[in-house]
């Protein structure tokens, strides 16, 4: 009798099945992994566990377990070895299919993601690396919390009172800029009968309207794209606007042109500093056209807030906020009409009685309020040296001892 054929192995799921819930007793070594309600996404496990230890940031890869950013350390969960095929299965049901789209064409797609009934919302950034998918979510906050749990400094609140022109967040990825300028948007919520119009890819905040009235419109979801939404907004009766991110030459062009047709408008920027924005705006354009921008800046720049996040030394409070804070005065803008940029940092420095600061005078002031100790204060310094002297109370200016 010839020998039986084996039986044929079982058909793959289809690419758009869930991923089964992950294993919560996992060999792998790691923080607890938090338990799935029914009826969630799978991928819902791994978002829970960053709310479950209080974490900022969740990390996925193929190729390595679930991990997460908690206390600014990348920690690794209580999970198995993360696949190419279980990524898919996570990922790709919690998508739009217009975010899909544009993962596919760009290799790369930002996409808001809500947990539970409204408990929890990740700003979420799904990524190609090495031909194989990578995603980094950023726990946002529900609430918008105020400038005194922000932890920020005094000055932040004159700046929302403008009736025109541009107020920019400086700073890197994580730094923190997103929480504080929605901080000023909920102050002048909660302060002014306005108009307050939000372009944001993806919203990240939801406001609730209390005595102004807010709009939040997301790119590619209610609108086609920034530009677009920028042309709308001038003609939608708005006395506030936000730009989530200053992004490209033809962004910054339309903020511009909102600012001069008498609104305020709330800007984010990648730049290290406040006056080092400057030459990041600048960037964005082609040398011919930097006279240009210089003048509509001096013009229309009010005021620049360059921020970081430092490890705090206050009980239960994991991170605070260094500002470096440069207002827009006569002196200020002669120097970016000129393009004496090197001089911007002194003008700031001189100008403290405006409610002006540079990092240095800010690391100062933080740890004098014991926010952070004197070793992450020089840590963070620009200048260690001068800040050295300036916590023994010798002032130093860029001639020397004063």
């Amino acid at each position: 009798m010839p020998p039986t054929s084996p039986p044929p192995p079982p058909a793959p799921a289809p690419a758009s099945a869930h991923a089964p819930p992950i294993p919560i007793n996992s060999p792998e070594p790691g923080l607890k992994v938090a338990p799935l309600p029914p009826g969630e996404p799978p991928i819902n496990q791994l978002f829970r566990t960053v709310m479950l230890h209080k974490g900022s940031d969740l990390h996925l890869k193929a190729g390595l377990p679930g991990m997460m950013r908690l206390r600014g350390v990348i920690q690794k969960m209580n999970t198995p070895i993360l696949t190419q095929e279980t990524l898919e299965k996570l990922i790709f049901p919690i998508m739009r299919e217009k975010d899909k789209k544009v993962f596919e064409d760009t290799g790369g797609a930002d996409f808001a993601h809500v947990v539970g009934n409204g408990e929890a919302r990740f700003r979420v950034n799904l990524m190609k690396q090495r031909g194989q998918l990578a995603l980094v979510a950023r726990l946002v906050n529900q609430t918008i919390p105020s400038f005194e749990k922000l932890y920020l400094p005094p000055q932040i609140e004159k700046l929302c009172h403008y009736e025109m022109g541009m107020v920019l967040l400086a700073g890197v990825t994580g730094s923190g800029k997103s929480t504080t300028i929605a901080a000023m948007l909920d102050y002048i919520n909660q302060n002014e009968p306005l108009h307050i119009l939000t372009l944001e890819d993806p919203i990240e905040f939801v406001f609730t309207d209390k005595m102004s009235v807010v709009n939040q419109r997301e790119i590619y979801l209610d609108v086609c794209d920034w530009h677009t939404g920028l042309k709308h907004a001038v003609r939608e009766d708005p006395d506030i606007i936000l730009v989530g991110e200053l992004r490209d030459s033809e962004t910054f062009e339309a903020a511009v042109h909102a600012s001069e047709t008498g609104h305020v408008v709330f800007g984010t920027i990648h730049a290290s500093n406040a006056y080092n924005t400057i030459d990041r705006i600048l960037g964005l354009f082609p040398p011919s056209q930097h006279g240009a921008v210089r003048q509509s800046l001096s013009f229309n720049l009010k005021a620049v807030v360059a921020q970081k996040l430092l490890p705090s030394i206050i009980p239960g409070v994991s991170r605070v906020p260094t500002n470096e804070i440069m207002i827009v005065n006569p002196r200020i803008r002669e120097l970016i009409l000129k393009g004496e940029d090197s001089k911007l940092l002194d003008a700031i420095r001189a100008n403290y009685n405006e409610g002006m600061v540079d990092f240095n005078e800010n690391l100062r002031q933080l740890v004098e309020l014991q926010r952070i100790d004197k070793a992450t204060a020089l840590e963070f310094s620009p200048n260690p040296e001068q800040l050295r002297m300036a916590l023994k109370g010798i002032k130093v200016a860029a001639s020397g001892l004063v």
